[in-house]
């Protein structure tokens, strides 16, 4: 979610002499126009080639007769936070990016509020409708695509890329908008004959590998839509913990599966016990190779910080989605750290093993100590 000119868009909602009218802000309330440089400029004045960061100066030029505002933070960051609670009307996982843009995973919401596209439309009219401003929204199956989307029909846009399209949606768009391809890498690519990120598509990944290291492999990752990186939720209290392992060739073998899940619920337990916390609610994540993702949570009469009961738990998951397909990432998290159930009159301490595990660790480092059964060759595991 990404608001449309937002400081301008507040002054003109404000002020509505000022509605239809190029502004500008970021003037120097002390030096008049001639200092200071470009927050915001409305759409009305971005039609005369005036944008964020450019000098006043050079903004005046091109528009002079403009409305020139200096900035007012403390409104702004007001009406931000208004922004944010009704986002979070919808899901908890709500990450901020700036004063007046977040993503938002809403996996979890389908139930109550219906699809991405469903939420997407409802959260755009509501912030219409309370604080008559306007939002431009992408919704995708990662946070670098439902970005990109976000900026594509503005004003008040609305742009769904359903997964399993990220690379056609992507393939057309000039290479600039991957995140990390600034001035100086366009310039490198553009020498290799990159222009578009379907060009990036299509690049040997020897030869990208050969000019850019490690960076080209991840690169071209996103040029293929692929971003795995999960929506962190902001402020305060953490809601939940979770671990994800991502493999490098989509994985089908079901011993491999198992011990995956067994690896990330120790860890998850082993990031439970480290912050003094239990979960009463399990929630498995499950990616297979068409990027289709799924998500099945399960909630237990008592929180716990067992990696043990973590696993019993994400397994069952486990069995309940999968049909032999073949597995891209898999997930397990921890969550409702507080809760409304009741809770156990005597807590269980953590068990032996889990206490021996957790010493170790903290003196000899996380794979001092791990379970015979991980030892066993994986031949077919790609990752460390």
């Amino acid at each position: 979610m990404d608001m449309d000119a937002f400081y301008a868009a507040i002054e003109q909602r404000d002020r509505p002499e000022l509605r239809g009218k190029p502004v500008i802000i970021g003037a120097d309330p002390k030096g008049g126009r001639g200092r200071g440089v470009v927050s915001t400029a409305s759409y009305e004045a971005r039609r005369f080639g005036v944008h964020s960061a450019m000098p006043i100066s050079v903004a005046f030029r091109q528009c002079p007769k403009g409305v020139y505002l200096p900035v007012n933070m403390g409104k702004y960051a007001a009406v931000s936070k208004q922004v944010m609670a009704i986002l979070r009307r919808f899901t908890d996982r709500v990450e901020p990016v700036s004063i007046d843009e977040a993503f938002l995973d809403v996996t979890g919401s389908e139930r109550a509020f219906g699809s991405g596209e469903r939420v997407a439309t409802r959260l755009k009219a509501e912030i219409s409708a309370e604080l008559q401003l306007r939002a431009s929204v992408g919704v995708a199956g990662n946070k670098l695509v439902a970005k990109i989307a976000s900026d594509m029909r503005k004003p008040d846009g609305l742009v769904v890329v359903p997964p399993g399209a990220e690379r056609l949606f992507l393939e057309p768009l000039p290479v600039a908008r991957l995140w990390g391809v600034g001035p100086k890498l366009e310039e490198q690519l553009a020498k290799l004959g990159v222009q578009t990120i379907g060009d990036l598509q299509r690049l040997d990944p020897a030869l990208l590998k050969r000019r850019l290291g490690s960076h080209g492999h991840d690169l071209l990752l996103l040029a293929q839509g692929e971003d795995d990186r999960e929506v962190l939720a902001d402020a305060g209290e953490a809601k939940s913990l979770g671990q994800e392992h991502t493999y490098d060739q989509d994985q089908s073998d079901p011993a491999v599966l198992r011990r995956t899940l067994l690896r990330l619920a120790d860890a998850v337990g082993g990031r439970l016990r480290h912050h003094g916390l239990r979960g009463r609610t399990i929630t498995l994540k499950y990616r297979d190779a068409s990027f289709a993702t799924l998500t099945r949570s399960e909630t237990l009469g008592a929180p716990t910080d067992q990696g043990d009961v973590v696993f019993a738990v994400a397994y069952r998951l486990f069995q309940g989605v999968h049909a032999g397909k073949r597995v891209r990432l898999l997930g397990i998290y921890s969550s409702g750290f507080g809760g409304d159930g009741q809770l156990e009159l005597f807590q269980k301490e953590a068990a032996p093993a889990d206490q021996l595990r957790d010493r170790i660790a903290a003196r000899f480092g996380d794979d001092a100590l791990t379970r015979a059964s991980l030892l066993r060759p994986r031949p077919k595991e790609k990752h460390p």
